[in-house]
């Protein structure tokens, strides 16, 4: 008897319907065809003693398992459960009261029935949706991503007795239900506030900056003067996902499987790999393509702490994600693109002793060690951070002050309402919602410069010997110091304070 049953293949972050074709017929064997990795040849032995446990049994007859599209690779154990209830259904052990063909099946088995979690509930349950099936049967521990899917059945089940019972009608087994809390629901607390900062202010109002805009930030000082500190606080005065930008996340993280217990993302991720990561830790890639970290930022930070201890050949693979805001993993059979659309916020010592060229510092470093310490940072990636700030140590007197600073959700605030003027002006430009995704275009068109703001800027180009893109990065800069304050135009104050903001490009900065 033949029956044909339906799962779903992860490829990137979405998901392609996969038939699984069982055939059983005279004769003895078991043959599994269509491109399946070993996890998946695999099946045969969970799927036996699952069956053997839960009171069925593998027939004792020539089984065939084609999963199409025959020529598309097949990866993970996810497909036990949809090959299992084909068998099952195939053999006539299934009375079958439910619509097989309804539903897209997909979960791991154990030995004794029960099911395993899986990657990538989201995107399945989303493909599921748009090609018209009733519902998606997945473990349990999956419910809750998939559930976000509006307008479909999404059965969270523990074993494959369950689902057994389900499609004959024996249990009620609810769908599950999921409540998207978003907009005046986000919570404005946060674990990590600047108010626990002291002192720093012009470190703040940087980082202000580059979280109104979606701007790249590099944090430059010794040890100790708080850049870490810092940079893990950026996170908290962004302003709240958009539902479309929380679903973007979740299903980015839903494909690793680090979405099972949150259900929807809604705080922006926060993410901050060690200094060993490895090219494809970063960008993402593998013989089993998985998103790197970038991609897990999308949407939120990437913390990269001491930056020139990183390779240089992983920092470099970076430079074209931070200006395409994708990244594109091509390999000889495949083609898969990742959106990274996130905020750099790197740190670094000034030198390898961790000190600026200070007679009092406990340890000096020689101006040519320093110069070679900077270089392992390329200029063409540094160019791609439109802020660089000095961290200087706070003094005893700001440590031991009593006074409170401001909090982040006060700042928090200014963000959002700059950030609420930039939407408004981007409204009629597709994909571009701040300021640090202007185009050269869109730079002409909004950054329009008065007699005096050119003449300041045509000097510091000239003086600091910058490069086109610095120069659209102060721009860009510049238009969101504007915003904060609620200008129209670009002042020649705003451009003044953009300039200040590119600490690596000032001749004589190590010396």
């Amino acid at each position: 008897m033949l029956i044909k049953i339906y799962g779903s293949a992860v490829f990137g972050i979405d998901a392609v319907t996969i038939t699984a074709e069982v055939n059983i017929d005279t004769g003895i064997g078991y043959h599994l065809v269509g491109l399946p990795d070993n996890a998946i040849k695999e099946s045969s032995y969970r799927i036996a003693a699952a069956l053997k446990n839960t009171g069925y049994k593998l027939p004792g007859k020539k089984i065939t398992i084609n999963l199409a599209p025959a020529n598309m690779r097949k990866e993970g154990s996810a497909y036990d459960l949809t090959i299992a209830m084909g068998i099952l259904a195939a053999s006539e052990q299934l009375k079958i009261k439910r619509n097989l063909t309804d539903y897209i099946i997909m979960g791991e088995l154990s030995l004794d029935g029960s099911l395993q979690s899986i990657n990538g509930a989201l995107p399945i349950a989303i493909k599921a949706k748009e090609e018209g099936f009733k519902g998606i049967i997945i473990p349990k521990e999956n419910e809750k991503e998939a559930a976000i899917v509006d307008g479909l059945e999404v059965y969270g089940i523990e074993n494959i007795s369950q689902v057994i019972d389900f499609f004959e009608g024996k249990n009620t087994v609810q769908p599950a239900l999921f409540d998207i809390l978003m907009g005046e629901n986000h919570s404005e607390e946060v674990d990590l506030d600047f108010k626990d900062v002291k002192g720093q202010e012009s470190i703040k109002r940087a980082m202000e900056i580059a979280a109104a805009g979606g701007h790249n930030i590099i944090l430059i000082g010794p040890p100790g003067s708080g850049k870490t500190m810092l940079a893990k606080r950026l996170a908290g005065i962004l302003p709240p996902m958009t539902l479309g930008e929380a679903l973007e996340t979740t299903k980015i993280h839903s494909v690793v499987g680090k979405a099972k217990d949150s259900g929807l993302i809604t705080s922006r991720p926060f993410r901050s790999p060690h200094h060993t990561a490895s090219s494809v830790s970063l960008v993402g890639g593998g013989s089993y393509p998985q998103p790197g970290e970038i991609s897990l930022a999308h949407n939120g930070v990437l913390f990269l702490d001491e930056l020139p201890e990183f390779k240089r050949e992983v920092l470099e693979v970076m430079r074209q994600p931070l200006e395409d805001r994708e990244v594109t993993i091509a390999r000889a059979k495949f083609t898969i693109t990742y959106p990274s659309s996130f905020m750099l916020v790197a740190s670094m010592n000034p030198s390898p002793s961790g000190y600026f060229n200070d007679s009092n510092a406990p340890v000096r470093s020689s101006q040519s060690e320093m110069q070679r310490y900077i270089n392992k940072i390329s200029g063409p990636l540094l160019d791609r951070i439109d802020i660089h700030i000095e961290v200087n140590p706070v003094p005893f007197e700001k440590l031991a002050q009593k006074e409170v600073s401001e909090s982040s959700a006060e700042i928090r605030k200014r963000v959002i309402k700059a950030r609420e003027i930039q939407s408004e002006r981007f409204s009629n430009h597709k994909g571009i919602y701040y300021n640090a995704q202007m185009s050269s275009r869109l730079l002409r068109i909004y950054c329009s410069l008065d007699i005096a703001s050119l003449d300041l800027l045509k000097a510091a180009m000239d003086k600091l010997n910058l490069s086109a893109r610095a120069y659209d990065r102060i721009l860009k800069v510049s238009r969101t110091i504007a915003d904060l304050e609620a200008h129209e135009k670009i002042m020649p104050q705003h451009i003044a304070e953009a300039i200040q903001y590119r600490s690596l490009d000032r001749d004589g900065w190590f010396s």
